[in-house]
């Protein structure tokens, strides 16, 4: 299948037509506009060096909220309050440490400069969010994503301290699901994410909550 190269035209091809890695467009910009259609239609940016990259999974590796996994010693590091989790209290403090992390398999970050200032407009703007976990006065974990009304796709978490990340993430899947959120993406697989209960499903049934 062939990958569309983008235009100043605010629009992207149907995502039926990416390759099987899921890659389906190149180019375009990182503009406010840009990036809510993208989420809204299923895709996102994911590059280190210009072009920018436009992915649309298939399958889409996600969480339901009701499948959430709580283990036993992490119910219990929630309920003494090991840590602090606050929303929105430090989001490109969250979003930089997150580009500083060392990943098994990745050279270097995905999180340029440019994406990183393009999700902090987001954030100004109400679209992109951040949960921290703080100890000691102390930014120790975290994760931020896009939010939309019944979908929120998370884009990255950090952790400086172990189980940091997993509570301020299990913290939030309460928050969202009172506020309506039906659905997580969590884009591809990862242990981290598989062990908290997420799977895949078809990019098609994804595509519904949407």
């Amino acid at each position: 299948m062939p990958v569309f190269e983008l235009s100043e035209e605010l629009i992207f091809p149907d995502v039926s037509w990416a390759e099987p890695d899921g890659l389906l467009a190149v180019g375009g910009d990182l503009s406010p506009e840009r990036l809510m259609l993208a989420y809204q239609s299923g895709i996102f940016p994911w590059y280190d060096e210009a072009p920018i990259l436009w992915w649309s999974l298939n399958p889409r590796f996600v969480l339901f909220p009701q499948e959430a996994k709580y283990s036993h010693s992490m119910r219990q590091i929630l309920n003494r309050n090991t840590f602090q989790i606050t929303i929105n209290q430090a989001f490109r403090k969250v979003i930089t440490a997150c580009s500083e992390v060392t990943r098994e398999g990745q050279f270097g970050t995905w999180i340029t400069d440019e994406m990183l200032d393009a999700y902090c407009k987001l954030h100004e703007l109400g679209h992109a969010h951040s949960v921290e976990a703080w100890q000691d006065g102390k930014l120790v974990g975290g994760l931020y994503g896009v939010k939309m009304k019944r979908v929120f796709c998370g884009e990255s978490m950090f952790s400086k301290v172990s189980n940091a990340s997993k509570a301020a993430f299990l913290t939030y899947v309460k928050q969202l699901t009172s506020e309506g959120i039906e659905i997580i993406d969590c884009q591809s697989y990862t242990k981290h994410l598989a062990s908290l209960g997420a799977r895949f499903i078809p990019r098609k049934e994804f595509l519904k909550y949407l």
